[in-house]
């Protein structure tokens, strides 16, 4: 595997930059599922346009996730992250400024989701996985997808404040200006991984056909997509939900915020549970009780309280897969090819999520209800907690070092 390599600057300092670009740049986009209802009614969008913006926004976001790690493997993580947060930046500001659907699909839809992968959180743990030693990494990569969660927890309230105080187009505008500062903060993660002794530096093409071939990393990155199915509908579709149940706005903010409030204690924990048991039957526990969650909530009558407790039991469970994930797709091909292997699974997350959003704006329209994208998500819950019980845990031979 590639071995730990000292960091440009002092590790903890990287982490603490690594951590607030993660923050910045998850609790953005956590935020879009506030803007469903005012731009919806300024611009005169369906429920489903405003929904297809932001599923195509996450496929672009998946469609750009492997090149973006395979650049950052090369090239390096800091220029990789300086580019995403200006490409980020811009189609949040042009998001303002689109007056139709399908403008609103090209910038807050394509340009804005290659921002997103190319800034992305996991992007940063490419310098994590680099920097940190081996032991710690699974925790280490908790903590980033804590501090992402952060984000959301921080972001949410303060873009309902600024959609309140100012109006969306404003507050979007606000929100573009503050992805800038990932750009001085991408400096501390600069720096590449290199290749060790013995292993060949394989093209693309040749890593991903070598990588595809181990069962195991198949299985996890089909059951990743069940995973963006979840947090996407739920994060665009959920304050829309609240409001048709009869609750405020405010309460569709804080229920977003309490999800990402409850995920810095959710990936924390998976982290530190990710180094001491078997990571895959973790995940298969987290897709069986985010179903378990979900069946609860709609059997339950929806109420402010309701809507919190829900939002604290999927927000323990809601990126606690990451650390798992990516720490699984380390060990199985080690820390070279981790931002390209692990952006194809990410790639199939954000399939799930361009389904996820997409679904739910499609059937809200047509019936008039989110019930049946709630049940769909029970039902793929269950399935993704049974395809993660097969995976083997143990390193792929194919991508050990070669005899000389």
């Amino acid at each position: 595997m590639a071995s730990t390599l000292r960091p440009a600057v002092p590790l903890l300092l990287l982490i603490v930059c690594g951590c607030i670009i993660a923050a910045l740049g998850n609790g953005v986009r956590t935020s879009f599922g506030l803007f469903t209802l005012p731009m919806s009614a300024d611009l005169g969008l369906t429920r489903e346009g405003y929904g297809m913006a932001m599923a195509i926004q996450n496929l672009a976001w998946g469609i750009a996730q492997p090149f973006a790690g395979a650049w950052a493997d090369r090239f390096g993580t800091g220029r990789t992250l300086a580019a995403g947060a200006a490409i980020y930046a811009l189609g949040v500001v042009l998001m303002a400024f689109s007056p139709s659907a399908g403008m609103l699909t090209l910038t807050g839809g394509v340009i804005t989701g290659v921002g997103i992968a190319v800034s992305s959180f996991s992007v940063v743990m490419v310098a994590f996985g680099r920097s940190v030693p081996p032991e710690k990494r699974t925790l280490i990569f908790g903590v980033a997808t804590a501090a992402s969660s952060f984000g959301q927890f921080i972001f949410a309230p303060i873009s309902q404040g600024f959609i309140n105080s100012f109006g969306w187009q404003t507050a979007l505008l606000y929100l573009g200006m503050m992805l800038v500062l990932i750009i001085p903060l991408s400096y501390a993660l600069r720096g590449r991984t290199e290749n060790p002794v013995g292993h060949a530096d394989l093209p693309f093409m040749q890593a991903l056909s070598r990588a595809w071939g181990h069962g195991s990393y198949r299985l996890l990155v089909i059951g990743f997509f069940v995973c963006g199915f979840h947090l996407a509908f739920i994060n665009v579709h959920m304050p829309a939900y609240l409001v048709q149940c009869g609750l405020s706005p405010e309460v569709g903010s804080w229920t977003i915020a309490v999800i990402g409030l409850f995920n810095i204690a959710g990936s924390l924990l998976s982290g530190y549970l990710g180094g001491r048991l078997p990571k895959q039957m973790l995940l298969a526990s987290i897709y069986f009780l985010r179903a378990v969650a979900i069946a609860a909530f709609l059997l339950i009558p929806v109420s402010e309280w309701t809507a919190y407790a829900f939002a604290a039991a999927m927000g323990l469970l809601w990126l606690s897969t990451v650390p798992l994930t990516a720490g699984l797709v380390t060990l199985f091909f080690g820390a070279r090819y981790m931002g390209m292997l692990y952006g194809v699974a990410f790639f199939s997350h954000q399939l799930g999520s361009f389904v996820g959003v997409w679904l739910g704006g499609y059937v809200y329209d047509q019936t008039g209800s989110y019930s049946l994208v709630w049940y769909l998500g029970i039902l793929l819950g269950l399935a993704s907690a049974a395809i993660h019980l097969p995976i083997n845990e143990k390193v792929d031979a194919k991508f050990a070092p070669q005899p000389a």
